[in-house]
């Protein structure tokens, strides 16, 4: 098994995902050029449209708004990525590393915006708000039904069940191991990862079997606490060593671009790293965020495409940062990959050892939300191949199950595997976006239009009657438009 794991990984380190890389950042060039640096010009706008409540005219009262769909997107997105994730790009592409995933983030801003833009405009209704996505735009958009079916068994595949199941074992084994560090002899009580598996099980089932606006409600209630508690600590980490920013800034882009770096092959290392692990870690261009951007309820389509870009920028720029800095103010040892530890380590060096324990508790939360944030993804995509509640209702215990059994098992084969359909799936998400930029830009021009002359932008179908197959956005019988500035 050992074997086959091993075989697995170096395909995907030396083989499929450098062409993943190469082909988001081709994207991604593309779509920056088309769009008019779209990810930077609208960054002001990004802020704005977060901060609306959503289109109070949609006539559906079970909507999400454009937050609450930002924080399931973050919810998925914010994980134990940005705690071992950034560790591993340090402990293995050196400070540089750190320099590459900041400008991997602001390419792949550009792409995100697309694909969650697309995602609004092919959105369809449902009793509980709205679905969509990739396998929603490919089928509505490129009328590629068959495409889209594929997506969605990928996506449902290895979000709703194999990071689902990598999540709750985070879970479980942060929580045996923050015990045996408190005392407790964890050797005798074989039964405790069944038992937080259990647990785990009962808080999950709580939340998803009460639909995409309970999921929303815990979202929005946990992802502005755990991002807040976890920016605290390493803001405290920063100010108690204020001295040595500039020195590790400085350093960090020495690695980066400096000529000894090149010489000794270990600029390569550094880009590999930094790129692959901000990927990981923001999703953009991976086609996971557009579901939940899809279900907000916003008058314009570009404004949800916005709030997902910001949402890049929150992820990578914001939290993977503080996890960098927590890191390299510790004066950490490079080439051995040590996860989550690295982090810990950083903190209990600064801070002492109560700071372990409260990152096991930030954790804990990462975790628990990218699991309701994964199940999301699947449930949207569940709907998408058919809307039986039946089919539903079974995905949500098969979910369950999952979760438990991450609890309790070692998946390592399955991570390695996910690596693999979570580039394949990718790759059939850029497949579909590169052809449809003339979609969103067409999108884009009509709502800065309306911003230049001092509107809120709003979106009809009948503003661009030669695209096909929208679901939603029917023209309002009496519109009142309000002349005052907005987003």
């Amino acid at each position: 098994m050992q074997g086959l794991t091993d075989a697995i990984g170096v395909f995907n380190n030396e083989l499929f995902w450098p062409l993943v890389i190469v082909v988001l950042v081709a994207a991604s060039l593309y779509f920056t050029v088309r769009l008019g640096l779209v990810q930077f010009r609208l960054l002001p706008a990004m802020f704005g449209a977060l901060a609306g409540s959503g289109h109070a005219d949609d006539g559906n009262r079970r909507s999400i708004s454009s937050f609450q769909a930002f924080a399931v997107s973050a919810a998925a997105r914010v994980g134990t990525g940005n705690v071992a994730g950034v560790a591993t790009a340090i402990s293995l592409g050196g400070p540089g590393a750190v320099v590459w995933m900041w400008l991997m983030a602001l390419l792949v801003g550009a792409a995100s915006f697309v694909e969650s833009t697309l995602a609004q405009l092919w959105k369809v209704p449902y009793k509980d708000g709205f679905r969509g996505g990739p396998a929603y735009y490919m089928q509505y958009g490129l009328g590629k039904r068959w495409l889209g079916v594929v997506f969605a068994i990928t996506i449902t595949v290895t979000f709703g069940f194999v990071f689902n199941a990598v999540q709750a074992n985070t879970i479980s084994s942060t929580l045996v191991g923050s015990a045996s560090e408190l005392g407790a002899d964890t050797d005798a009580m074989p039964w405790l990862p069944a038992a937080v598996g259990v647990a785990l099980v009962a808080l999950t089932a709580g939340v998803i079997f009460g639909g995409i606006r309970r999921i929303a409600h815990v979202a929005q209630l946990l992802v502005p606490f755990m991002a807040l508690a976890y920016l605290l600590l390493g803001i405290t980490v920063v100010l108690m060593n204020i001295e040595q920013i500039p020195g590790v800034v400085s350093l960090m882009f020495a690695h980066a671009f400096g000529l000894r770096e090149i010489a000794a092959a270990g600029l390569g290392t550094a880009i590999i790293q930094g790129v692959r692990r901000g990927m990981f870690s923001n999703e953009a261009g991976l086609g996971s965020a557009p579901n939940a951007g899809a279900t907000a309820s916003v008058s314009h389509p570009v404004k949800q495409g916005l709030v997902q870009t910001l949402g890049v920028y929150f992820d990578t720029l914001v939290v993977c940062s503080v996890t960098a800095f927590i890191i390299l103010l510790s004066n950490p040892s490079y080439g051995e990959n040590l996860g989550a530890t690295m982090t810990q380590d950083a903190l209990g060096a600064n801070l002492g050892a109560w700071a372990v324990h409260a990152l096991t508790v930030i954790i804990f939360l990462l975790a628990f939300s990218s699991v309701l944030g994964n199940y999301y993804y699947g449930e949207s995509n569940i709907g998408f191949l058919n809307p039986s509640e039946r089919l539903l209702t079974a995905y949500k215990w098969v979910f369950l199950v999952a979760t438990f059994l991450g609890s309790i098992g070692s998946i390592q084969l399955v991570w390695t595997l996910s690596d693999t359909t979570m580039g394949f799936m990718a790759l059939l998400n850029l497949a579909a976006i590169v052809p449809l930029a003339g979609v969103a830009l067409k999108l884009l021009k009509d709502y800065t239009e309306q911003r230049g002359q001092g509107l809120d932008p709003v979106f009809t179908a009948d503003r661009l009657p030669e695209l096909p197959n929208v679901r939603c956005w029917a023209p309002d019988p009496a519109p009142e438009r309000k002349e005052e500035a907005g987003v």
